[in-house]
């Protein structure tokens, strides 16, 4: 059964991070290598879809200088992250959706998202991804590390299979639910730079998931 977002990671927070580290593969690389490509000094950071803060982990041990806001939908991952550091001044949590949320302009130098956003279209992504164009500063950029599907077909059929679930079980198409939609990494990097993003390259792969970096 399909599950809405929020309620999907409540269910599961004991226990997450271990899931995540240990059954994803290629995780206990990725999410350090994610985090060394962040910048050094008293920066401003922007995490979308933060949850419980893997990516951040040895990202603030490396820059406690940094100024990092984190957004999630599920209220219960962000405290498991403001558990890390209960007293630090310079990490602000917002509860909400990152394709709702106003994210400023000219604020942060760099973004990043792990493992978050293979849950939405090419349109979601297309306005998400000129709002952050927006909230980046120049030469600021973007981090994506998430898993991509193989081909256009699978990229089709995970769409298709959602929208059979999703009228089966009586879910309105605006219900955000725990369903993976990956685009093909072709297609992530084409719709970065609809948004207006100069530069989009691969850093690295891991199988099938890569960490895509989309210079402002």
């Amino acid at each position: 059964m399909l599950e809405p977002m929020d309620a999907f990671f409540k269910a599961r927070i004991d226990g997450y991070d271990e899931h995540m580290l240990e059954e994803i593969g290629g995780a206990k690389v990725f999410y350090p290598f994610t985090a060394e490509q962040l910048p050094d000094g008293p920066v401003s950071v922007l995490d979308l879809g933060c949850g419980t803060g893997l990516e951040l982990v040895p990202y603030r041990v490396r820059n406690p200088q940094a100024e990092i806001t984190g957004i999630d939908l599920s209220q219960t991952m962000l405290d498991r992250l403001r558990a890390r550091w209960p007293e630090d001044p310079k990490l602000h949590l917002i509860c909400g959706s990152y394709l709702d949320l106003p994210l400023g302009d000219n604020r942060y130098d760099a973004a990043v998202s792990v493992e978050s956003l293979h849950h939405f279209t090419p349109e979601e992504k297309l306005g998400l991804y000129r709002k952050l164009h927006r909230a980046l500063k120049k030469d600021g950029f973007f981090l994506l590390t998430d898993y991509f599907a193989e081909g256009e077909a699978e990229e089709r059929q995970y769409f298709q299979e959602l929208r059979r679930l999703k009228e089966e079980q009586g879910v309105a198409d605006e219900t955000l639910c725990h369903y993976d939609t990956p685009l093909t990494v072709e297609h992530e990097m084409a719709v970065l730079r609809e948004a207006g993003f100069a530069q989009v390259e691969v850093l690295e792969r891991w199988e099938n998931t890569c960490c895509v970096r989309a210079v402002h």
